[in-house]
């Protein structure tokens, strides 16, 4: 499982022009299902996310407030081309990529997971749809995160 993590000023999905998702501190988590994830994955990154350190404290000292203690909000949105890869040629390759049905209910369950670690806030997107996402990413800070089926 895949999470690309960008933290947030402001963030928010679209679907046909209608906002189904939006945050405003935050993360932006894109999310990509592979085949062979399990829920232990999900429950693990999940736990890692609620639990960073990436927003500055009352001090000014930097990294030292989780995204609960920080008031933010998490905006999921699923990207299975987070499983693609190029290694083979100038098309990408997405045959590690869950099934959607899999994929779905993976993403339901981090979703809830997220929840239950803390995250007050969980905004989702459209699983399946043609999205537009915006984004003011603050710092820039961007990380990536996985975990692989044990």
């Amino acid at each position: 499982m895949r999470v690309l993590l960008q933290k947030v000023s402001s963030a928010s999905v679209s679907v046909e022009d209608d906002v189904v998702g939006a945050i405003g501190v935050g993360y932006l988590l894109f999310i990509g299902i592979k085949t062979g994830d399990s829920q232990a994955e999900a429950t693990w990154l999940a736990q890692k996310i609620a639990n960073l350190r990436l927003f500055t404290g009352e001090a000014g000292k930097l990294n030292d407030r989780t995204l609960a203690q920080a008031g933010g909000g998490a905006l999921v949105v699923s990207q299975f081309t987070l499983a693609g890869s190029v290694q083979g040629g100038n098309r990408p390759d997405y045959s590690a990529a869950a099934a959607p049905a899999e994929a779905s209910v993976l993403i339901d369950f981090f979703a809830a997971a997220l929840v239950e670690a803390g995250v007050g806030v969980v905004e989702r997107g459209r699983f399946g749809a043609h999205m537009a996402v915006t984004l003011t990413n603050d710092g820039p800070v961007t990380l990536w995160l996985e975990r692989k089926p044990a």
